[in-house]
């Protein structure tokens, strides 16, 4: 029901239903079925709506401040212990180009200054650490900065910002990217995905119609996909240890380029934690280093 608690907070907060389902990520109606959800298991309603709004009754006001006050002892559930890294565990998701890149980097000194803090490393998309997160299944993730606004329980710290450009097989001529994009088969960048969701709004916004061929959910697999001649598609240029195959080239965007945005997300409550604070700082450093390599 933590959840369900969450959303009946946001729409307290953001006013309306789908207000508070841009900030979250959802649509209106699963926020409804939310609320939904929550009153039928509470037993009375929280709001008294009409057909234009849902106002937040005197039994949702008293739940109200209950549901805050069980959200914050929630949160401090998976605290660490403050013990200077003696034990305890860490629990970390990140997506797949991070675990490659910019993780193991920061994991080296870590290690170094915590030899006895025990590690789980959290293999995931960026919309499903973002809900372990929320479950309090994990303590921190380095994931794609969310296209929707936070919850103020939620910290966010950016770490670096990764230009997309257009891949396309090397025997391929040309540097328009425009025309490249509407001449080839477009493997597409899952739109489900934070990064695929920046894609689908580029295509959008430069009023782009592509031909639709593969959709994946995976960057490298994307560019095996080019490697082998099979289209053209729109990644992040990852900062991570393997350069582009010989028979793949990048395309800029020019003054069109857009970046995905990778950081940190952790609960505002956990990062002052040491621990935390001190893989925050690696992974600054880790970043930098791969910026500075790569002459960004």
């Amino acid at each position: 029901m933590i959840t369900e608690l969450r959303t009946f907070i946001a729409v307290t907060r953001h006013g309306t239903f789908a207000a508070a389902g841009e900030r979250l990520g959802l649509t209106q109606s699963a926020v409804s079925s939310q609320i939904k959800r929550l009153e039928e298991s509470l037993g009375f309603a929280l709001f008294d709506r009409t057909r234009r709004a849902a106002t937040l009754n005197e039994a949702g006001a008293t739940t109200l401040a209950r549901a805050e006050e069980l959200i914050t002892l929630f949160g401090k559930l998976g605290d660490l212990p403050d013990q200077g890294g003696d034990g305890g565990l860490l629990r970390i998701g990140a997506i797949a180009s991070v675990q490659s890149s910019l993780l193991p980097r920061a994991l080296v000194p870590l290690r170094q200054k915590y030899p006895t803090l025990r590690l789980s490393l959290v293999p995931g998309v960026s919309m499903h650490l973002m809900d372990q997160l929320d479950a309090g299944e994990i303590d921190m993730a380095v994931t794609i900065r969310p296209p929707f606004g936070l919850l103020p329980e939620l910290n966010w710290q950016t770490l670096v910002q990764e230009p997309f450009m257009l891949l396309v097989p090397a025997a391929l001529k040309g540097k328009d990217w425009r025309k490249l994009l509407q001449a080839q088969a477009f493997l597409r960048y899952d739109r489900k995905s934070f990064g695929g969701r920046q894609v689908e709004r580029f295509l959008r916004d430069m009023q782009i119609s592509v031909n639709e061929s593969i959709e994946l959910d995976d960057i490298q697999g994307l560019i095996q996909l080019v490697a082998q001649g099979l289209g053209v598609a729109l990644v992040p240029m990852v900062q991570g240890p393997d350069p582009l195959p010989a028979n793949v080239r990048a395309v800029s965007l020019g003054e069109h380029t857009f970046f995905r945005e990778i950081g940190i997300l952790q609960r505002t409550a956990k990062a002052n934690l040491p621990i935390v604070s001190q893989l925050v700082h690696y992974l600054r450093d880790a970043a930098q280093n791969a910026s500075n390599a790569s002459g960004v």
